[in-house]
């Protein structure tokens, strides 16, 4: 009777992990996807030299993901074509006494992209990912906007790569 007890005790602690999984969990339609090829994004914005930095903030995060292999374009299952849009600079808080004047913005980048398979055809529906950060203004607001752009690209890249390595 006691071993009895202990074995459905046993059965019972056991069978709550039943549904679970340890590692990434692709979505459905990318089960064949392990290799990706990352080629430099295109910029559509005015800001020069900006495609590297997306394109390279990228990578890294698909590395820590793990989801995905960086590869080249020849071994790829898959590569990831995307473009960066805009990069938007709004106002979020203004001097105390003169709405005219901005003490803070908000930065935000915005990249449409599309996963394709070898044959060519798209795997999965274009998406699209938006970084965004929040910088003071002190003296030159080019310099500051330039020193926010790797926080929003962060954001963006962890945006991306979670969409396509979790399917949201």
């Amino acid at each position: 009777m006691k071993a009895l007890f202990t074995v459905a005790l046993g059965c019972l602690c056991l069978s709550g992990c039943l549904g679970y999984h340890i590692g990434p969990v692709k979505p459905y339609y990318l089960r064949d996807v392990h290799t990706l090829a990352v080629p430099t994004f295109e910029n559509q914005t005015l800001l020069p030299r900006i495609e590297v930095l997306v394109t390279n903030t990228v990578i890294k995060q698909f590395q820590q993901d793990g989801t995905f292999q960086i590869v080249g374009n020849e071994d790829a299952d898959a590569t990831l074509k995307a473009e960066i849009m805009r990069i938007d600079r709004s106002p979020s808080r203004s001097v105390r006494g003169n709405v005219l004047a901005t003490t803070e913005f908000t930065l935000a980048m915005h990249v449409k992209y599309t996963l394709i398979g070898r044959d060519g055809n798209p795997i999965s529906p274009p998406g699209e990912a938006v970084g965004t950060t929040s910088f003071f203004v002190g003296t030159d607001v080019t310099t500051d906007e330039r020193q926010a752009l790797p926080l929003a690209t962060q954001e963006l890249a962890t945006r991306l790569v979670s969409q396509l390595s979790e399917g949201w």
